[in-house]
Formats: structure tokens, C-alpha cells, sequence
């Protein structure tokens, strides 16, 4: 049903008026007296004497009218006074009894009371929160610190720095990785809770409740350098800037940066093959990565509702940040690229050397606010695009049938040697006659063509995605089995339980059951029958390919041969079978 304007208008007035008539009602109903009744004495006050008994209320108690005081008078100037003047008026009377002024809240800069003032809570939120005043609440600092030398009735709390008190403080006394020091008029009603930080106490200082000081390890207690980043790179939307405190981001930085020119020194054809895909299809890279970045979260939470996905997701996790890490390699890569294809081919156009000018180049646009933030997200996502749109590349490529190898395993055909056979009767003068119904041409029965022979030689090697899914449906397999037999399931029996049912199936089938859904099968190299030794090797080296966070497996896509890590060092392959062949 559609509700249009004018249908909708008259009712949202209605509810509008509605409100300002309740609201009329309470303010009217609301007895407070203004401050002016506060000078008022009992001598002033002349109560009226009722003829007949007043009818009062049965839950209050009775009211002797030589009795009243003072301040619950109400004067005829207040009686006739206009509602929202009277309702104005009493508000500013109690703000000015209490002694309270509104909150001391500020937002990027420091929070201070000064001596004699009080408010009811002073907080700063990413600045320093200082109170020498009466607080009715709380100081609070986010992202600064905290320091209170009057009183306090609730508590005291610095998230991300320290905290000092020398005054009365009704509850707790909270630092987040940072100190806490009590002076010698402190005076804690509750906790005193340092977390990542230390306690510091005058002897005079008295605390009520319990200290507890939680520690972490190495130096976080010392959070200087964490104020710093905030103030100069976070709220300017960078990664880097020059100051004091300053020093261990360009020490992360750069460590970064050492860790993406190792990649490209340990893995250049890899980085060089991410490097022509972005080169040569930049549009489609982008796609894969924009589409990843949005098909990521609801694969995970598609994966996590299965109980099988628990076990995929940590590692689809994982595979993503390193393709992430890798794919910024390459954009570091294509970007110093720019700078040493001006000096040639020669060794001065290595991944390695153009992947550190990259990475210095960018470390400069760190600097810039706002870029440095866009520039630093931009070459994640981008990058781990084109790392799986190369994969997804790597799996259309197929190893093309050798022609010798091909034609060493076919057999010769017979009919041309009795070809050649009447064609010599046909020079020495005999009439030429159909080979067929001659009498002088035996008949030769078809020859049948040979099957091809299940070899790393003749058969085109299997890629990355369908080998991960045969993997997947092995996965689901063992998972459904070892649920019906109630067995432990933990991560590390799955795998051990997985790699025993692979090895024993390459031995006895040469393949297994994922394998045979999606046709493939393995087979040595030097197409020899694989034993147990080989299927057990192979096994074992799938272990050795997971703890590189999958980088082993993921080697597929790059790899010339299409061997993973483990088929490297069992000497194996994974070949693609032609359809209407049994694996069985």
C-alpha cells in the first residue's frame, strides 16, 4: 500500500499537536517554587484557613499549616505567572542550587575545569581531561590523559593514557595502556586498575578498593609514541608524518617494505606474472578486486553457517592477506617499474630493485593527509585483485600436448604398406583393380586407435581452481565421515586424517574421490606407478605446503609445470583426464 503526501502530512500534525498538549500538561503539573520563594521567610507566608476540611491525598502525610516552610510557598506572582516562563525559571533555580554548569566536553582538544568551578562530568575525546574543581560524575580522557585534584564522586578514566589524582574520588581509577599516580591527598573509594601500564602510590594516598596492575609484554606500557600517531597521522588521514614519538612507524614501515622486497627476491616469476596481468589487463583487475572486496564477507559468513566452513574460513582468511601482501608487492613493483625501465633490460630492471623504489615513492605519499590514507588502502585492494584475477588466468592455461610424444604411442596403420604393395603390381602390368575386391589384397581388418596413455607427457595438467576443487569435496568428505563416526574433530586430526585418506588413495587409485568427480589423477613425473613411499612422501608434503599460509598449494597458479610444493618434492603431477576414461 503506498501512503502518498498529503495522507501522511495530516497525521505527522496531529501527532504534533498532541505532543505540545502533553507536554503543556506536565509542565503544569510541576510544583517546584523559584528562587525568589527562597528569600521568603515564614512570617511572610499567610496560609488561608479552609472553612471545611480539605480533601488531600491518602499516601501523603498531613500538613500543618503553622508549619510550612518557607520554600514551599507558592507567591501569586508565580501562580499567575505564564507556564513557560515558570517552567524556564525553576529549571535555572536548580542548576543554580545544585551548582552544576552543563558537562565539559570537548572533541579534539583538551577538557579543563578550573579551582572553584564544578560541572558534572569533564571529558575529551582525543585531548587531555583536567579537573580542579567538583565534578558530580566523571573525568574522562579518550585518547589523552586524565588528571583530577578535586573532587570526584564517580570515577577517573584514561583509554590510551595515564592518569593522575590527588583529591577524593567516590569510585574507580581506570588507565588503558597507560600509568597511574596517586598523590598524597588521594583518596579512592573503589579500584585502582592500570592496564598496560604501572601504579604509582604516595604513602598518604588511601585506596579503599583493590590495585590491580594487568602487564604487557615489551614496552606498550609506554604509549607516547601511540598519542603521537593519532594527533599527527590519524586525525590528519595519513600513515606517516615527521615529529617526535614518531620513530617506530617508520620503523614498521620500513619493515613492511623489507618484507615486500623479500617476496619479489623469493618469488620474481610470481611477481613478474602478477605484473603482466596488471600490465596488460589493468580494467579487469580492478573489477576482481572490487568484486572481491564485496564477495569476501558473504562468502565467510555463507562458509561459517556450515560446520565445514569453521574449518575453511581461517584459511580462506589467511590466503586473502597474504594475496593482499603479495598483490601490494606488485603494485610497489609496476610502480618502481616506471623508474628502471629507463636504464634497459640489464639487472637494474630486476622485481626486486623496482619494488624498493615503489615502496619509497609511496612511503612519500604517506605523508600527504588524506592521499597517504586513500593511497595506502588502494594498493591492498588492488593488489590482491590482481593476484587472484592471475590465478584465475592461471587456471584456463593448459599445457599443450608434445607432438613427438603424442606419436610415439601411436601405433603404425598396415594399408599403407599394402598400398604400396599394388601399386607395385600395378607398374609391373597387372590391371589395377579396387584394392578392396581384389583377389591379390588380403582384407584388412580396422585398427582400432589406442587410448591415450595417462601421462604427465600426454595429458594437460590440471590448474589451480579445479585442483582446490577436488580438494574442497575431499574436505567435505572426511568432515561428513569422521561427524557420522563421532570422532575428535580439531583442526590438526582433520589434517592428519585428510592427508592419511589422500595417500592412501593415490596409491590404490592413483586419484580420490574428488579427484574422480572432477576427472583428474595424479601421476610421476617419470610416469612410473606411484608406491607407497611416493603417496606417503606427497602426503606429508602437503603439511610443509599449508604452514606457508597455503603457499604451497597457491604455487600452482604460477608455476610453468603446474606443480605444487608437495608434487615438487614426491615428484609428482596432477594431469586432467579425458572424459569416457575410468579412474575406478
Amino acid at each position: 500500500m503506498k501512503i502518498s503526501i498529503r495522507q501522511f502530512l495530516p497525521g505527522v500534525l496531529i501527532a504534533f499537536g498532541f505532543t505540545l498538549t502533553f507536554a503543556a500538561l506536565a509542565q503544569e503539573a510541576l510544583p517546584p517554587p523559584p528562587p525568589q520563594a527562597a528569600e521568603a521567610t515564614a512570617a511572610d507566608v499567610t496560609p488561608a484557613v479552609p472553612s471545611e476540611p480539605a480533601v488531600r491525598r491518602l499516601d501523603a502525610a498531613p500538613t500543618d499549616p503553622a508549619t510550612v516552610d518557607a520554600t514551599t510557598a507558592k507567591p501569586e506572582a508565580e501562580k499567575n505567572a505564564p507556564r513557560g516562563k515558570k517552567k524556564s525559571s525553576i529549571r535555572l533555580g536548580k542548576m543554580q542550587a545544585a551548582g552544576h554548569g552543563t558537562d565539559r566536553i570537548s572533541v579534539g582538544h583538551d577538557a579543563n575545569l578550573a579551582a572553584g568551578d564544578s560541572a558534572d562530568a569533564v571529558v575529551a575525546v582525543i585531548g587531555s581531561a583536567t579537573s580542579a574543581g567538583s565534578v558530580a560524575d566523571s573525568v574522562v580522557a579518550v585518547i589523552g590523559n586524565a588528571r583530577a585534584t578535586g573532587a570526584v564522586g564517580d570515577s577517573v578514566v584514561a583509554v590510551l593514557g595515564s592518569v593522575y589524582v590527588d583529591g577524593k574520588v567516590g569510585d574507580a581509577v581506570v588507565a588503558v595502556m597507560g600509568d597511574v599516580e596517586l598523590g598524597p591527598k588521594a583518596e579512592v573509594g573503589g579500584d585502582v586498575v592500570a592496564i598496560g601500564g604501572k601504579i604509582t602510590r604516595a604513602p598518604t594516598a588511601i585506596v579503599r578498593g583493590k590495585e590491580q596492575n594487568v602487564a604487557l609484554p615489551g614496552e606498550f606500557g609506554h604509549i607516547e609514541g601511540l598519542h603521537a600517531w593519532f594527533r599527527q597521522c590519524l586525525l590528519k588521514a595519513r600513515p606517516l608524518a615527521f615529529g617526535p614519538n614518531l620513530g617506530w612507524a617508520w620503523l614498521v614501515a620500513l619493515t613492511a617494505l623489507g618484507l615486500y622486497v623479500f617476496m619479489a627476491l623469493l618469488f620474481p616469476r610470481g611477481a613478474e606474472k602478477c605484473l603482466g596481468t596488471l600490465e596488460t589487463r589493468p580494467g579487469y583487475s580492478i573489477l576482481t578486486a572490487l568484486l572481491s572486496v564485496l564477495a569476501a564477507p558473504v562468502l565467510i559468513v555463507l562458509l561459517a553457517i556450515t560446520g565445514v566452513g569453521l574449518f575453511v574460513v581461517p584459511f580462506l582468511v589467511v590466503g586473502m592477506l597474504v594475496a593482499s601482501l603479495f598483490g601490494k608487492a606488485v603494485i610497489l613493483g609496476w610502480m618502481g617499474r616506471r623508474i628502471t625501465r629507463l636504464a634497459g633490460d640489464g639487472s637494474l630492471n630486476h622485481i626486486a630493485l623496482a619494488v624498493l623504489l615503489g615502496g619509497m615513492l609511496v612511503l612519500g605519499l604517506y605523508l600527504v593527509p588524506v592521499v597517504g590514507f586513500i593511497v595506502f588502502n588502494l594498493l591492498a585492494w588492488i593488489g590482491m585483485g590482481v593476484v587472484i584475477y592471475t590465478l584465475i588466468l592461471g587456471m584456463k592455461r593448459e599445457k599443450p600436448v608434445p607432438v613427438a610424444a603424442a606419436a610415439a604411442n601411436v601405433s603404425p596403420a598396415e594399408p599403407p604398406l599394402v598400398a604400396g604393395m599394388a601399386a607395385g603390381m600395378a607398374g609391373a602390368g597387372a590391371v589395377a583393380e579396387d584394392p578392396v575386391s581384389s583377389p591379390f589384397t588380403a582384407p584388412v581388418p580396422p585398427v582400432a586407435t589406442p587410448p591415450p596413455m595417462v601421462s604427465a607427457a600426454t595429458l594437460p595438467r590440471a590448474g589451480f581452481w579445479i585442483r582446490t576443487a577436488a580438494l574442497l569435496i575431499d574436505l567435505v568428505l572426511v568432515a561428513v565421515v569422521t561427524s557420522l563416526a563421532h570422532l575428535h574433530r580439531d583442526g590438526a586430526f582433520m589434517m592428519l586424517l585428510l592427508a592419511a585418506y589422500g595417500a592412501a588413495m593415490w596409491r590404490l587409485r592413483g586419484t580420490t574421490i574428488g579427484g574422480i568427480v572432477c576427472g583428474l589423477k595424479v601421476v610421476r613425473i617419470d610416469n612410473r606407478e606411484i608406491d607407497w613411499t611416493t603417496a606417503i612422501v606427497r602426503g606429508l608434503g602437503c603439511f610443509l605446503s599449508l604452514a606457508v599460509a597455503g603457499l604451497g598449494f597457491i604455487w600452482v597458479a604460477f608455476d610453468d609445470e603446474k606443480q605444487s610444493w608437495h608434487d615438487k618434492i614426491a615428484g609428482t603431477t596432477v594431469v586432467r583426464v579425458p572424459k569416457g576414461m575410468s579412474l575406478v
